[in-house]
């Protein structure tokens, strides 16, 4: 029976699913105080936005603060920003579709307003006549705003003006700094972008104009040139005069420092291209103590036009052009004149719009361009109200038809437990094994999480045509894992009817029901057996071949072999083996002895209990963990923050998981072409020997009782009637003679 919790000035209303107390959500009364609801009470305190079969605009639109996740105050003030604009907030937990434009509360100015938007959007989408929106009018913006591109969002496209110059402005912005997408889908530019572009075009024209000096710009134009050829050979000249130091510090290093005759060998049998690498990272020129770098002549080829570019740009320009040479001061003097260039271009500003040239900048600058974007963005941000009560609308619309499933996903799990209604979390059904698991959810990866949820999990990949894989853990509460195994190929539905190929990559091992493990120890038993005979006849293989081996080799070498004298019998090995025969027997019958004791009605009973007492841990086990069963770490693993313990009993594990039945009033036919008829009749005279070994064996046993004892077991022994004993007779005594007087 539903029980009741007051909390402030309203009586809550619980039921009780699953084993979980959970809140009712009903009225617009039990809406409008989930604010004041204790929230140890509710089942989850947070959820991802994506991963849910929920539309994940309208997550996106409830997470206020964009951090992926929604929390208990996001929810609360959304479902009390689209109770405050209907008149009937019960509305949100109706489950309907679309919202019927008197629901809407006209009695405030924004609920106007809202109205007025809702039947602008029903008129751009061409239902003028309707009374209810759905999400997808008011979700088509493309139509909503096709009359004009100033919509009130902020965005200003091209298409926004008929002046050629304020047109090429946009596109310029947008090629510098990139535009933002409007709802039409087109890409313009908005105040914040446009204020940078210019900010960009300022600080690009001040550092520009720093170069016009002549401390900084030494050559004018033609100093980029220079700086350029010496950047390009900086590395391999300064490499030539660190060699050179060392050949003037030690001449014996000089062939070392200009590479052996063997490198040169290496290189000397491959097409010749002074580009090579091999060739280029030899050294500039060949190192002699105190000799000045050549620049046109006895250089590596790798670098020739690198040097001729150097003294081109750079050295005739300082030096002079009969300046073929390079001395370390010489280079030092050079790099240094050009110094306060390389500085001031590593100061570089404004690097966005380098690519308009510095006259289109000067042109901008001097232009009206900025005043006319700011009067478009004055006229777009005019019809910004009109524009948020469009989205305001959307937003409502979507309240009303989500709130209900997020509610009941998140206040409570009424979907999950309902028999007709399938939770957020719940991607679609995986078909496996002559099974059907509807308790699916969507993951990442395996996570360590699903081990203490007590669930038998087996993580699947899914892959379909066109489509990106998808992760899925699938929980099987119903049947046994026999032939559940990594690499098993299923058939995946989504929730939206698509078919998906399914292969388990990992699983979490864990009971499944009862009956699974009631036969787990005979499965093992059988098992080990196999195990041991598949061990025993790779043994006996094994030694078969041995012997066969040796007798070849003793019958290559007959003529050699000895005659050996016949071992006698050990009779230790021999009394040891009557032992151990006897002691079997003698448990034997100690067991028939006890079981023979019983009345016959008590006979099937033995097997019965034997069975009892091998299964019996095993399901204690078992039964334990599911009643232990939770979806909570299988969720939190996913992202979710549930609260309440979600549990899964063994009659809900049933319904979750549904095994392969024939349709009600099929036939079916038991006579199989292809049956092993041969293994079929010994198993029958198997049976056969069994029972009448069984049948023999009690009757010898009867025998044996009735001979020894003169009774039937099942009939009460004899009574012996034992006659009571004579009593004695007392002993008569003679009187004593009387003495003769």
């Amino acid at each position: 029976m539903p029980s009741s919790s007051t909390s402030g000035s309203h009586t809550w209303k619980f039921f009780r699913t699953g084993g979980l107390d959970q809140v009712s959500l009903v009225t617009a009364d039990d809406l409008l105080g989930l604010r004041n609801l204790d929230q140890k009470l509710w089942v989850a305190l947070s959820c991802p936005v994506k991963g849910l079969e929920l539309d994940e605009r309208t997550l996106a639109l409830i997470d206020s603060d964009k951090d992926g996740r929604i929390r208990v105050p996001e929810l609360i003030t959304a479902v009390e920003w689209a109770a405050a604009r209907l008149r009937e907030p019960g509305e949100l937990v109706a489950d309907r579709g679309s919202l019927s434009l008197a629901s809407i509360d006209e009695s405030s100015a924004e609920g106007k307003v809202l109205v007025s938007s809702a039947r602008q959007i029903l008129k751009n989408v061409g239902r003028p006549a309707a009374n209810e929106i759905t999400v997808a009018d008011a979700a088509d913006t493309a139509t909503i705003f096709s009359g004009s591109p100033l919509n009130g969002d902020g965005i200003i496209p091209t298409d926004a003006t008929d002046d050629p110059a304020v047109q090429a402005l946009i596109k310029e912005i947008i090629a510098c700094g990139g535009g933002v997408g409007d709802p039409k889908g087109r890409h313009g530019v908005t105040a914040a972008t446009i204020k940078s572009f210019f900010g960009e075009l300022t600080a690009y024209h001040a550092w520009l104009q720093q170069s016009a000096t002549k401390e900084i710009a030494i050559l004018g134009d033609k100093t980029e040139a220079a700086v350029n050829a010496i950047r390009a050979v900086r590395a391999k000249v300064e490499d030539y005069f660190a060699r050179q130091r060392l050949a003037n510090f030690e001449p014996r290093a000089i062939a070392a420092l200009n590479r052996s005759e063997a490198d040169y060998l290496a290189i000397s049998g491959q097409a010749f291209n002074r580009s090579v690498e091999d060739v280029a990272s030899f050294p500039l020129a060949r190192i002699e103590p105190d000799q000045p770098l050549p620049l046109l002549h006895a250089v590596n080829p790798a670098w020739s036009d690198a040097l001729a570019v150097l003294h081109t740009n750079a050295v005739a320009a300082i030096f002079g052009a009969d300046q073929i040479s390079l001395t370390f001061n010489q280079w030092l003097e050079l790099t240094s004149r050009f110094a306060a260039y390389e500085t001031w271009l590593g100061s570089k500003s404004g690097g966005a719009v380098e690519k308009l040239g510095l006259v289109r900048v000067k042109e901008i600058l001097a232009g009206s361009g900025a005043r006319s974007l700011a009067a478009l963005i004055a006229d777009d941000l005019a019809l910004e109200p009109e524009y948020k009560a469009i989205s305001d609308v959307e937003r409502l619309v979507r309240y009303y038809r989500d709130l209900r499933t997020l509610l009941h996903n998140f206040v409570n799990f009424a979907d999950f437990y309902s028999p007709n209604r399938l939770a957020t979390f719940q991607a679609g059904t995986l078909y496996l094994d002559s099974r059907s698991t509807e308790l699916c959810v969507r993951v990442d990866s395996a996570s360590p999480l699903a081990a203490m949820s007590k669930i038998y999990v087996a993580y699947c990949t899914l892959t379909r045509a066109a489509t990106p894989n998808m992760q899925i853990a699938a929980c099987f509460t119903q049947g046994d894992s026999d032939y559940v195994f990594v690499g098993r190929h299923g058939l995946f539905y989504d929730r939206h009817g698509r078919d998906w190929d399914a292969v388990i990559t990992s699983i979490v091992d864990n009971p499944i029901s009862i009956r699974q493990a009631f036969w787990s120890p005979y499965k093992k038993f059988l098992r080990m057996i196999e195990e041991q005979v598949a061990k025993r006849a790779a043994a006996a293989d094994a030694e078969a071949t041995g012997k066969l081996a040796a007798a070849a080799t003793q019958t290559a070498h007959a003529d050699k072999a000895k005659i050996e004298t016949p071992k006698t019998v050990d009779v230790g090995a021999v009394a040891a083996i009557g032992v151990a025969v006897m002691g079997a027997v003698s448990a034997m019958t100690l067991i028939l002895g006890y079981v023979f004791k019983l009345a016959p009605w008590q006979f099937p009973l033995v097997p019965v209990g034997l069975m009892l007492l091998i299964s019996t841990p095993s399901m204690i086990i078992a039964w334990l963990k599911l009643r232990q069963r939770t979806l909570g770490p299988l969720l939190e693993a996913n992202g979710w923050a549930v609260n309440g313990r979600v549990k899964i009993n063994i009659p809900f594990g049933t319904a979750l998981t549904e095994t392969a039945k024939l349709p009600p009033g099929a036939q079916r036919s038991l006579e199989d072409p292809y049956e092993d008829k041969a293994a079929a009749r010994r198993k029958r005279r198997l049976i056969f020997w069994f029972i009448f070994v069984v049948l023999v064996s009690a009757a010898v046993f009867i025998r044996w009782k009735r001979i020894q004892y003169g009774y039937y077991f099942w009939q009460p022994a004899p009574t012996i009637e034992v006659a009571p004993a004579e009593t004695p007779a007392a002993p008569t005594t003679a009187a004593p003679a009387t003495p003769a007087p």
